[in-house]
């Protein structure tokens, strides 16, 4: 399956052929622009078209290889042609929160140290955990400030696979060498120009300044040296 979306995050319709259709609500299409579910991205939804009639697409994920494209009951049959069409408000929406996250996430690392565990996006808000002893509010006031401040500077965002071998040479995926098993040839990999570069799989903009300036709104311990902070962007 050809996955549109990792070298061009802004389609957002595209032709397709149906490869097979699981219980009736599963499609699986020959090529796609609709994001599944990974790496603390929702899914993206939409609609499928075929014939004059609209599918709506309300969930996407990997299953064994695949992208299913849950539909509900649907008419579709192996080898429909169908016009996929995203619904971009959300999908930009979580575009810019997920290159936000990079630079806050970034930010973070480089000030502190501290490893990012984990971070999980949504449409009204995301959160991200890290690895740090105590923070206050003035750190946080400080790491939301250089935010706004490399959204202010409109930094280019690039996206390029890379052979594996190379992208090891990269210290921020180095760590993440025990993560791709040796089938995985090449690594796709975002860089926020003198800002980060990390192996990632998910929907970008191609600069900072298409970004809304965020506000951290909440911190929350989660344990030792655990911490987790909350931000979105400012209306």
């Amino acid at each position: 399956m050809e996955e549109l979306y990792l070298e061009d995050c802004y389609i957002n319709e595209f032709d397709a052929i149906v490869e097979s259709v699981i219980d009736e609500r599963y499609v699986v299409l020959d090529r796609t622009a609709f994001y599944p579910e990974a790496g603390g991205q929702p899914y993206d939804t939409g609609f499928l078209y075929c014939a004059g009639k609209g599918y709506p697409v309300v969930s996407v994920r990997k299953a064994d290889g695949r992208i299913l494209h849950e539909v509900g009951t649907s008419e579709l049959n192996e080898g429909d042609a169908v016009r996929g069409v995203i619904n971009w408000d959300r999908r930009y929406l979580l575009m810019r929160y997920h290159t936000a996250c990079h630079i806050l996430s970034a930010i973070i690392h480089n000030e502190t140290g501290a490893k990012i565990s984990g971070n999980q996006l949504s449409e009204d808000k995301t959160r991200v955990d890290f690895s740090l002893e105590e923070f206050d509010r003035e750190q946080l006031k400080a790491y939301e400030a250089k935010v706004n401040d490399v959204i202010d500077k409109k930094v280019p965002l690039s996206i390029e696979m890379m052979d594996r071998e190379e992208a090891f040479k990269i210290p921020s995926i180095v760590k993440l060498k025990d993560a791709f098993p040796p089938e995985v040839l090449y690594i796709r990999v975002i860089t926020i120009a003198g800002i980060d570069r990390q192996a990632c799989g998910g929907t970008h903009v191609v600069s900072t300044g298409e970004i809304p300036h965020i506000e951290v709104f909440k911190a929350e311990n989660k344990g030792k040296n655990n911490r987790r902070i909350y931000f979105r962007f400012r209306e």
